[in-house]
């Protein structure tokens, strides 16, 4: 199966209103959020509790998420934090949102 077809992810972790944050892409965002919540997503998530999804952002392609995880990584933390109150203004946990 291509995974181009289905599209990507990109999203954001975080453990609190404007705290600490994870920027990542993914095929299956539903999946990945729940490793994150397991421990199991990524060194960076586990080590400083991210387990709140905050914002996400479905793109065409696997590689369009891709490319666009690297470009908000580089972005300086008030505008990630300007995108993600754009979208959840009280950095309200979406994974519930996400099994829908």
């Amino acid at each position: 199966m291509d995974r181009e077809q289905h599209g990507g992810w990109v999203y954001i972790m975080a453990d609190r209103y404007r705290g600490t944050i994870y920027v990542g892409s993914t095929a299956d965002l539903a999946f990945r959020v729940s490793q994150h919540r397991e421990g199991q997503g990524s060194r960076f998530c586990a080590e400083y509790g991210l387990t709140r999804p905050v914002w996400a952002e479905l793109l065409p392609t696997m590689h369009e998420a891709m490319d666009q995880e690297k470009r908000v990584k580089r972005w300086r933390r008030e505008w990630k934090f300007a995108l993600i109150e754009k979208a959840n203004p009280e950095w309200r946990d979406l994974f519930d949102d996400i099994l829908k």
